[in-house]
């Protein structure tokens, strides 16, 4: 094809999500850390789901019109660090379509263009050998090559043709990448979004796979108007299949929207709006028997308030001055949070990094004339960032706290005075960051060697802000041992989050351990109840 009108323009954003969905699980195995918690195909796939769902139904004409809904809905359901540059890259895409409404090949490669100019402006220090990298080689090799009267198929086979040099690039960039012997994992994403593009525009289409993740149905063609309010507790069996929170809540979020999933002791309470109820079900069921469920239709009018869930009414309450926000990924780090003083938290962290648009509803329930969000994870930094970008009360400052950790989150949120203006709260507050030092201990999910630590499959490894410094077959081992790299004669407290996986008797060796050898700290130590991450350390 010569040129693309908003039809066929929508043929191809949607066929080039698909294809990323349908390989979204390779995305993320070539996440550079052995952790069990490598998402970034999860997030470009969450990220492109969200923009797709907004143009499916759109009947524009208009190229721009298509690519102006797709950029909203990117830049709202943005998950992740790779989320957020794909959302900025298809955001100056759009802005390079401004007033278009058909696309010939010139135009097509100008706005890869303004892609790659947006979303370099968007990352305060960009890293080559990345996403970004890939896409802005690619959108170059076209600009050089690109053709008056060129087919649309023809400028995608360039694009490809560089992206896929590029990415084979990307561990001569960047070495953490070289050591770990993969490619960089945005980079990757981006090859199968363009591949998905590029099967639209020679008169194919990619459907999405059934067999991606599971049997249940994809909601991707769901009307927002149309589905279920799901909601159900879950008791966990141990005689079933085993089972992981992240799996389950990426599996669950794929297929549907407002997804809330809380995991106490051994069971599993779900709240989501889905199209097919029953695949949810059956998919749940898997891992233990339902204690209660509830379902109702919207088609019939019932709101999420029916459901039960407790929801307080915002718009009649008069604006407090000050509220800050939160991410948490566990109910003792929820409830920790509230003890400092943060009152509206939001569900994630290292498992499940939250949108842009979580952090647009968070800030509407704060209510609050100043806000302070703490993403407590450098992958969420980004969504918090763009979320500020999107409130439209103009009543409303929100600052975003830079915390990686949720140490870090813990201590700059202790710093904030009341009595203090919005300013000099920010100022202290983010200077405090730099007061803690922040470890955690999690698992391996492969035979690795990274920064000169080999690291073998299902033994627990400790890292030290980004590095892993110990590999052993005992977590409690080494968190000791965690803490003798992060300890030094200036260090005066430590504070344990402790995991889901950490039972009572754990827990009471650590403190008996940490006391005698480390007698001369205080110790504050209590269950965070986090998935996936055994303790998450905290050195001031």
């Amino acid at each position: 094809m010569r040129t693309l009108n908003g039809q066929s323009l929508k043929q191809l954003l949607i066929s080039g999500s698909n294809n990323l969905y349908n390989h979204y699980p390779e995305v993320d195995a070539l996440n550079v850390f052995p952790v069990p918690d490598g998402d970034t195909g999860m997030n470009m796939n969450l990220t492109l789901t969200s923009g797709s769902k907004e143009i499916q139904n759109r009947s524009d004409e208009s190229a721009y019109e298509i690519s102006k809904v797709f950029s909203r809905g990117l830049l709202m359901g943005a998950r992740g660090n790779s989320g957020v540059i794909t959302s900025q890259i298809f955001r100056g895409f759009s802005k390079g379509l401004d007033g278009l409404d058909e696309v010939d090949a010139q135009a097509f490669s100008a706005a890869f263009q303004k892609g790659v100019e947006v979303a370099y402006k968007a990352v305060v220090n960009p890293v080559e050998g990345t996403i970004l990298t890939v896409i802005r080689e690619s959108s170059q090799f076209l600009a050089d090559n690109v053709k008056d009267n060129m087919s649309i198929e023809k400028c995608l086979d360039l694009m490809l043709q560089e992206a896929r040099e590029s990415l084979k690039r990307t561990p001569e960039l960047l070495p953490v990448l070289k050591e770990a012997g993969v490619i960089d994992s945005g980079g990757a994403g981006l090859i199968r979004i363009l591949e998905g593009m590029r099967i639209a525009a020679g008169g194919d289409f990619v459907e999405r796979s059934q067999a991606t993740a599971t049997e249940a149905q994809s909601s991707t063609n769901e009307d927002e108007e149309e589905g279920y309010l799901l909601e159900f507790v879950l008791k966990l069996i141990k005689d079933k299949k085993p089972f992981n929170e992240n799996r389950f809540s990426n599996i669950l979020s794929t297929h549907g929207d407002d997804l809330v999933v809380n995991v106490k002791e051994e069971s599993v309470k779900v709240h989501i709006r889905v199209l097919n109820p029953g695949d949810i079900l059956n998919y749940a069921q898997q891992y233990g028997e339902f204690l209660k469920v509830r379902l109702l239709n919207l088609k019939e009018g019932e709101t999420a308030e029916d459901l039960g869930f407790e929801e307080e009414e915002e718009e009649n309450k008069e604006k407090v001055e000050y509220a800050m926000i939160g991410v948490s990924a566990g109910q003792g780090i929820e409830d920790f949070f509230k003890e400092i003083g943060i009152s509206v938290v939001v569900k994630g962290g290292q498992t499940m990094n939250p949108s842009s648009e979580d952090f647009v509803g968070a800030i509407k329930k704060a209510n609050a004339h100043n806000v302070f969000i703490f993403p407590n994870n450098s992958n969420i930094v980004m969504a918090a960032s763009q979320a500020c970008e999107m409130v439209e009360d103009a009543d409303t400052n929100v600052y975003v706290i830079p915390s990686k950790t949720i140490p870090q989150g813990i201590s700059s949120a202790i710093m904030f005075n009341p009595e203090a203006d919005p300013e000099e709260n920010f100022r202290s507050m983010k200077a405090a960051l730099k007061n803690v030092k922040s470890g955690e201990v999690t698992f391996a999910i492969r035979d690795t060697e990274i920064g000169g630590v080999k690291v073998k499959k299902d033994d627990f490894i400790g890292i030290f802000e980004k590095d892993i410094v110990v590999d052993n077959p005992n977590k409690i081992e080494t968190l000791m041992t965690l803490l003798e790299k992060m300890i030094d004669e200036d260090s005066s407290i430590i504070t344990i989050l402790v995991g889901q996986d950490v039972n009572e008797e754990e827990m009471n060796q650590v403190s008996e351990l940490i006391a005698e050898k480390f007698s001369d700290l205080d110790l504050d130590i209590r269950q965070g109840n986090q998935p996936v991450y055994s303790f998450l350390i905290g050195v001031e």
